[in-house]
């Protein structure tokens, strides 16, 4: 067991939403061994409501329940919340993936899966979702256009509305913004967005640049600052 599995993550709860109770109970038995407070629901109703009174710092979410479709529960929290959501199915088909990327979740992984793979993607979840604490309020606002980019309180807002983001889709902007005016490599976007094990899911990006492009650009088809560089990388304009 590595020092990393052993420390306590720095946002600790976590939902884990799954109708084979025991595979439930023994992700929440491996999970509290490795600091994690969990919360477990066996459908989707339970689950958003146990969403909306646990405050989980993040979500497991399996797509296959009893009575909503997993699509549903992901619709249902992100109407309110942008607490990550991590999807863990049998399905591998690429688009349930993307159904389910699309939908608002924030990674997926697919059963049979290593223990260890799955904190390490709960862990990065987490640390996509939380706030910068050296950042100063204010500090560091990008104008492109009606956008209005606070990098250090991430802050999105649009014609002076805020748009709401989930943690990956603010992750990946906060990286193009940051490297304005130069072409970011898809590899250097998987690893720096969803971490260092990732590097073939370009479907990934595919899927959050159109997201993005959907709540920021005035014409999300002739996006004039998330711009593509087809086979290569994506780049942000702010003129």
């Amino acid at each position: 067991m590595s020092e990393d599995d052993r420390a306590t993550p720095p946002g600790n709860r976590v939902l884990v939403v799954d109708d084979d109770a025991g595979l439930a109970r023994a992700l929440a038995i491996n999970l509290r061994a490795h600091g994690w407070d969990v919360t477990v629901a066996g459908t989707g109703a339970a689950a958003l409501e146990a969403a909306a009174s646990a405050r989980p710092d993040v979500v497991v979410l399996d797509l296959g329940l009893p009575d909503l479709s997993g699509l549903d529960v992901i619709a249902g929290i992100r109407g309110w919340s942008r607490v990550p959501v991590v999807v863990l199915s049998a399905r591998q088909l690429g688009e349930d993936k993307v159904d389910a990327l699309d939908a608002g979740a924030d990674d997926y992984v697919t059963k049979p899966f290593a223990m260890n793979e799955l904190m390490a993607r709960l862990r990065a979840a987490v640390r996509r979702a939380a706030p910068d604490p050296a950042a100063a309020p204010g500090e560091a606002v990008v104008t492109a256009g009606a956008l209005s980019i606070d990098l250090a309180r991430r802050i999105v807002t649009r014609g002076g509305t805020e748009v709401r983001l989930t943690p990956t889709e603010w992750g990946l902007l906060e990286v193009l913004v940051r490297n304005r005016g130069r072409m970011v490599g898809r590899l250097q976007l998987l690893r720096e967005v969803w971490g260092a094990s990732y590097g073939s899911e370009t479907n990934y990006l595919r899927v959050y640049t159109a997201q993005l492009r959907r709540k920021l650009e005035d014409d999300p088809s002739h996006p004039r600052h998330i711009l593509t560089h087809p086979g290569a990388g994506y780049r942000f304009e702010a003129g």
